[in-house]
């Protein structure tokens, strides 16, 4: 496969929206259940979403392509795999397994990998996968630092229900970006970015029908809470849906395995807004994920 030079920038950028809009999303936490403050990223993230595909159009020109049955499919099933995911690593959080839970969602990179080979044929070379590998053990060391967790007890936590769930979210946010890839080459048409900004915005609104229909079924009170906070909702959306295109953009761009392996990158830029604009001192510990992280995302690169 020819990668396009965009997908590294693309990606970066991706890691930073998503980071940036962890942090927003902070603000909701007390206004807004689990299941609302999920709604608010597809609802306002679907205007937002139409917007960039409205400019990308006008800029490049293009049109619109047709969409089929399967494509719809696969856009719905991809945006379910990331509602499922996110429910399931918020449950490892209430069985009090914070740390495991975390621990084993971050694996996520390496079951992504897996599963692009197994049902896209994707292959990368040796290298990248020991890129992915020291990555996602840099990962893992930088969400149980602090927490009073080691590797041995994460490994013998592993039938524990937090790990189960956190093992389970790692699986479906692999198998979403699988699936979101395989809707973008569903889509008619030789613009991979124009493809990667429909399958955006109809994942979207499924998401919205979705999630959405489940608030209204369950919890009515919180679908109204989702339009009188909208001040911080919007924002929390505008920038899910600028994190999605960019993803969405780059696994049209490259394989999904060095997309979410370089994706990583996500927990240092944690760790950078909370030094530099919270004035956070990171540990010693901190310092050497970071540095392990990015030894990952290295031979990632050089693996291409």
């Amino acid at each position: 496969m020819i990668l396009s030079p965009l997908w590294l920038p693309v990606t970066l950028a991706a890691a930073l929206f998503q980071t940036w809009r962890t942090a927003m999303q902070q603000k909701l936490r007390g206004q807004l259940s689990v299941n609302a403050a999920a709604v608010v990223r597809y609802l306002y993230g679907v205007p937002v979403g139409a917007l960039l595909l409205l400019l990308y159009l006008l800029a490049f020109g293009g049109a619109l392509p047709p969409v089929s049955g399967i494509f719809l499919l696969l856009a719905a099933a991809g945006g379910l795999g990331q509602i499922l995911g996110t429910n399931l690593l918020i449950m490892s959080f209430g069985f009090r397994g914070f740390a495991v839970g975390t621990a084993y969602a971050k694996t996520e990179a390496v079951q992504g990998a897996i599963l692009a080979l197994l049902l896209l044929g994707e292959r990368i070379s040796p290298l990248a996968w020991c890129g992915i590998g020291v990555g996602v053990a840099g990962v893992l060391w930088l969400s149980l630092a602090g927490k009073g967790r080691n590797f041995g007890e994460v490994l013998r936590a592993t039938v524990q229900p937090a790990a189960l769930c956190g093992l389970s979210s790692g699986f479906f946010f692999a198998l979403t970006s699988v699936l979101i890839k395989a809707a973008n080459q569903a889509l008619p048409g030789e613009d991979p970015i124009l493809r990667a900004l429909v399958t955006l915005v109809t994942a979207n609104i499924l998401q919205t029908i979705m999630q959405g229909g489940w608030l209204l079924a369950r919890e009515p009170d919180q679908a109204r809470a989702v339009f009188t906070t909208w001040r911080s909702s919007a924002q929390v959306g505008a920038l899910s849906a600028c994190g999605s295109a960019c993803w969405f953009t780059a696994f049209a761009l490259a394989p999904v395995a060095m997309v979410r392996a370089v994706g990583q990158v996500e927990i240092v830029f944690t760790l950078l807004f909370g030094r530099f604009y919270l004035k956070e001192r990171p540990a010693a510990a901190e310092i050497l994920g970071v540095v392990v992280v990015m030894l990952g995302v290295v031979l990632v690169l050089l693996g291409r």
